[in-house]
């Protein structure tokens, strides 16, 4: 068997080696490029000790290749630990910026796989898609100023594995444009993939903020982040989007821009091409290559 002992990062590299075992070559990167779903694996046990990814109770990992610059997503039913086991304890020594990351990672997972589903979806999992969010927003602050408070640390934990294990889908999943977007940003550039969704989030909100999409957009405010209940949608939708951006970057106090971790505009068009995987990514609003690009601009 395979024992992972720490965060995502760990967890994805050793279900990546648990399914390598099972191949003629112990290769993993032909099972990621060529989207095998992986049925077949050693077992794994998952010891967290960062809440972020999701990846100690769902069917995912995502693999780098640092050589391409492609980092890309590998799935299947046997990937899914046996056993995790989730002490808020071990992640007591946690950074406070590792911390933050994680946290927001945790709320992405939400926002960019499910919330938008429209009528696919249904008021049940909306509710427990903004109480997964809002515990994210509650707590985060407190484990970051009190990093062994066990309360705080638990329901950060707890709202990692709930964020992906499938309870919130009921079959709505999207193309989680930020992600998309982002894992291009953390291929080519190797920063924390929770930083760049931090940076990337409210310009994607703004970018496909129409008249559309801007009810639920508003209703997202509304449930968590208390955003007044008497605006119209747009204007409630705007002031949504400007409070996950004081959260990322006044409460979280993560630098706010691309420009800030030294990215340019040099790999945007390449970048853009492959989140879009040779076509467009579905969503509230369809982005093709050309609308990823400018969204990577207004990171800048």
């Amino acid at each position: 068997m395979i024992l992972a002992a720490g965060g995502g990062s760990t967890i994805d590299c050793a279900k990546g080696i648990a399914a390598a075992a099972m191949t003629e070559n112990g290769d993993v990167w032909p099972l990621v490029s060529g989207g095998v779903w992986v049925t077949k694996a050693l077992p794994l046990i998952a010891i967290l000790t960062n809440a972020a990814t999701g990846s100690e109770m769902d069917a995912w990992a995502v693999i780098s290749n640092m050589e391409t610059n492609e980092k890309i997503g590998l799935g299947g039913s046997a990937l899914i630990p046996k056993v995790a086991f989730e002490n808020p304890e071990y992640s007591f020594s946690l950074p406070a910026y590792q911390t933050a990351c994680g946290a927001f990672d945790i709320f992405n997972h939400v926002l960019d796989n499910y919330y938008f589903a429209g009528d696919a979806t249904f008021d049940l999992l909306l509710e427990m898609q903004e109480a997964v969010m809002h515990t994210v927003v509650k707590w985060t602050p407190i484990a970051m100023k009190e990093p062994e408070n066990y309360e705080a640390r638990a329901n950060l934990m707890w709202a990692s594995s709930m964020a992906l294990n499938t309870i919130l889908d009921g079959g709505t999943v999207h193309g989680c444009a930020c992600h998309l977007m982002e894992h291009e940003l953390s291929a080519y550039y190797d920063i924390t993939h929770g930083h760049g969704l931090a940076i990337l989030t409210p310009r994607w909100l703004t970018y496909i903020l129409n008249d559309d999409t801007a009810p639920a957009i508003y209703r997202f405010g509304q449930k968590v982040f208390g955003v007044a209940e008497n605006l119209t949608p747009r204007e409630g939708a705007e002031k949504a989007i400007e409070a996950v951006s004081v959260f990322c970057f006044q409460t979280l106090g993560l630098k706010s821009t691309l420009s800030d971790l030294q990215i340019d505009r040099t790999n945007f068009k390449a970048m853009a091409a492959h989140a879009c995987v040779g076509g467009s990514i579905s969503g509230p609003k369809e982005l093709t290559p050309g609308d990823v690009e400018k969204i990577y601009e207004m990171c800048l």
